[in-house]
């Protein structure tokens, strides 16, 4: 009976098991089948959908850079051009991962060796960590405490990112040349940005590595060989730094104008005009850049296609004043005028030299050319930007603009224009008198003062003019505005202020004290200003002042750009666009009788009998030259020793001249600042002479 009952009760739980492996294996085939259904609905009714989203492409516009505007000299010669480079460049995708840059930075250095640049630490080390195994080996050698807190929470990444370089550092990895510059493309291509194309290599690309590089494109997506423009110089580099510079494509924009740059259309990477006439004409020397439609499937690795939509326009190009042969001429004449100089001991504590000549009747610079000398290590470099930034105490040849104010304010006239050369004897102050010894002159003319550059006679118009209180060794009482008369004389020929010339950085001059500490006039300062020894002036600034004079009376505007056009491919055929329009910006009153006096004197500089003329070694040229010299009483300004009272005493040799004198076409000027007191030399008469000789032999 139990035997019975047993069997019962196991079949009665087969039975059991039975029927729930058929209810479970029941749901699945239900589970299975709405599966199926669901499958088979998204496919039928959502299929193209999908199919459609798999294969999207993402259609980006793309632009790149055209080449800069040329600039020519006034006969057409090109002074800055573009020369065009082989380019290993790469268009970076949307999709990039560090893990693909990496891989495609390996694979590169193995074709290209980038030795102009060298990678910082950082730069290799991100390099070394963008390999997963050097990261996953150098985080497990990382003390725990520099991953970790005392918690057991992670720290913020970048505190292990700095503690992980900081490990690297003293690991003392060494990195092979290839290595070197697979870090450096690493870096290129992190800092890209998305869809921006790059020049991996645009400097001293060899036939081998564009070979190898074009034999293996196919293994290197987003990698392309290009075309990259540098400026070229073919007709020297004497002016460049009147030319300016242009950023690296490392460099950028500027930081100083990041957001107006950016507003303007700019990449970060862009190079554009970073000093004087590529800065200022950087709109229309930059150009419009090209535009390209990039098309890349959806997640996928590589560009698909490029079509160009837009092919871009060159930039706009720049028709100086200046002829270029010419001015190799007056940068020749003034370094081997300032050699002799050097070798006869007259340099020791000279910051330079300095000549700029321009056309008076327009204010188109005929050349412009400057040398900075060292004063450390007696290295000499070309500093043609010094005639607009560096102003100088130029001495006697201000004299026209102050025989001009005397006459233009009826202190002294045409007819009746002699003064008693007497000099001035102020309170505990040496005798101010001219060069010349005294007691040589009872009275002087203005012609007659001009051609012996008398100070003398300055400071006795300058007394008359300004309604001076005088009585000599004793007693001298200017007016509070003395200074801003005489100043304001100056200012009507351009002298201490700005000409507005066009390049960026133009210097106004300098502008001495006009009070002491107790809020005195200084009297003895406004005389010295009177015969040009106590402001400073530009070298550009006293060639408009001589222009002036010269053109009768009109300050011209200098310039540098004649005109702007479009040049075709090859560099040849310019289509002239604007003209630049000469422009008086202002017309000092005088009457010709006025302007006879001061011409006359300038011309008795040269061609003058007195035998204290100062420039007779310009009489025989032809045609003839007026002009006015001129020595400037300074010292040595070291700016090591800035309050230095023991500085050694320099003069500031000085000359302005035109030519013809009776109806000017050239109008120069000519500085050679911080010279020996006891070797002044003809120094400037000698620049001056080769400027004349060699334009007029240029423009017979």
């Amino acid at each position: 009976m139990k035997t019975y009952k047993r069997k019962n009760s196991l079949k009665s739980k087969i039975a059991s098991t039975s029927l729930r492996l058929n209810i479970i294996l029941g749901i699945i085939c239900v589970l299975f089948l709405l599966l199926i259904g669901q499958l088979a609905y998204l496919q039928l009714i959502y299929g193209g959908r999908f199919q459609t989203e798999v294969q999207k492409t993402d259609k980006k516009i793309v632009c790149n850079n055209v080449p800069r505007g040329v600039m020519y000299d006034s006969k057409g010669r090109i002074l800055v051009g573009n020369k065009a480079n082989n380019a290993i460049t790469y268009t970076k995708n949307s999709n990039l991962t560090t893990a693909k840059i990496y891989d495609i930075s390996e694979k590169l250095s193995k074709y290209i060796r980038l030795n102009d640049e060298t990678p910082t630490k950082n730069q290799l080390f991100d390099y070394y960590l963008a390999n997963s195994k050097n990261a996953l080996k150098i985080n497990r050698q990382l003390p725990r405490n520099q991953r970790y807190d005392e918690h057991g929470d992670a720290l913020d990444d970048h505190i292990v990112y700095q503690n992980t370089l900081k490990y690297l550092r003293s690991k003392k990895l060494v990195f092979s040349k290839r290595q070197k510059t697979a870090a450096l493309i690493f870096n290129k291509i992190s800092g890209a940005y998305t869809l921006s194309t790059i020049y991996i290599k645009n400097k001293h690309i060899t036939g081998k590595e564009l070979t190898l590089v074009g034999e293996n494109l196919s293994e290197l997506p987003g990698v392309g060989i290009g075309t990259d423009w540098s400026r070229d110089y073919p007709n020297g580099e004497s002016i460049k730094s009147i030319i300016g510079s242009v950023s690296s494509e490392k460099a950028g924009l500027p930081n100083t104008n990041l957001q107006y740059y950016l507003s303007q259309g700019y990449s970060r990477n862009d190079r554009v005009g970073t000093s004087y006439l590529e800065e200022k004409y950087e709109p229309l020397l930059k150009g419009t850049k090209s535009k390209s439609q990039v098309i890349s499937k959806h997640k996928s690795d590589s560009i698909d296609q490029t079509k160009t939509i837009y092919k871009g326009e060159s930039g706009a190009s720049l028709i100086l004043t200046i002829n270029s042969k010419y001015q190799k001429k007056v940068d020749k004449a003034l370094k081997t005028v300032y050699n002799e100089a050097q070798r006869a001991g007259a340099t020791r504590y000279s910051s330079g030299a300095y000549a700029v000549a321009m056309n008076p009747k327009t204010g188109a610079l005929l050349a412009i050319t400057g040398l900075m000398h060292n004063t450390k290590n007696n290295k000499i470099v070309d500093n043609a930007l010094g005639v607009i930034n560096q102003a100088y105490v130029m001495g006697s040849v201000v004299k026209g603009a102050m025989v001009s104010g005397g006459l233009l304010n009826n202190v002294i006239t045409p007819a009746n224009n002699t003064l008693p050369d007497v000099p001035i004897y102020l309170p505990a102050t040496p005798v101010k008198k001219s060069v010349y010894p005294i007691g040589t002159f009872g009275a002087l003319n203005a012609p007659t003062a001009l051609e012996v550059s008398s100070n003398i006679y300055m400071m006795q118009l300058a007394l008359r003019w300004l309604h001076a209180k005088y009585v000599p060794k004793s007693y001298i009482s200017v007016p509070k505005n003395a200074f801003t008369i005489l100043r304001r004389n100056f200012a009507m020929f351009g002298l201490g202020q700005k000409t507005g010339i066009d390049l960026p950085g133009e210097s106004h001059g300098i502008t001495g004290r006009s009070f002491d500490k107790n809020g005195n006039i200084l009297s003895g300062s406004v005389l010295d200003l009177s015969y040009g020894n106590y402001d400073a002036y530009t070298p550009i600034q006293l060639v408009q002042y001589i222009s002036t004079i010269a053109n009768g009376g009109y300050r011209m505007k200098p310039y540098l750009v004649q005109s702007i056009g479009k040049t075709d491919p090859h560099n040849n055929k310019i289509s002239i666009l604007y003209n630049t329009k000469p422009k008086v910006q202002m017309c000092v009153p005088y009457k010709k009788d006025q302007l006879d006096v001061i011409k006359k004197g300038l011309y008795q500089v040269v061609h003058g009998t007195n035998g204290w003329g100062t420039g007779r070694f310009l009489k025989k040229e032809k045609p003839a030259i007026a002009g006015k010299t001129g020595t400037a009483e300074t010292f040595f300004f070291d700016p090591e020793h800035p309050g230095n009272i023991h500085a050694p005493e320099v003069i500031n040799a000085t000359f302005v001249g035109y030519a013809p004198a009776d109806n000017p076409k050239i109008a120069v000027a000519v500085v050679f600042p911080g010279l020996n007191p006891n070797l002044e030399g003809t120094f400037t008469l000698q620049v001056a002479k080769a400027m004349f000789n060699n334009y007029f032999k240029m423009y017979k």
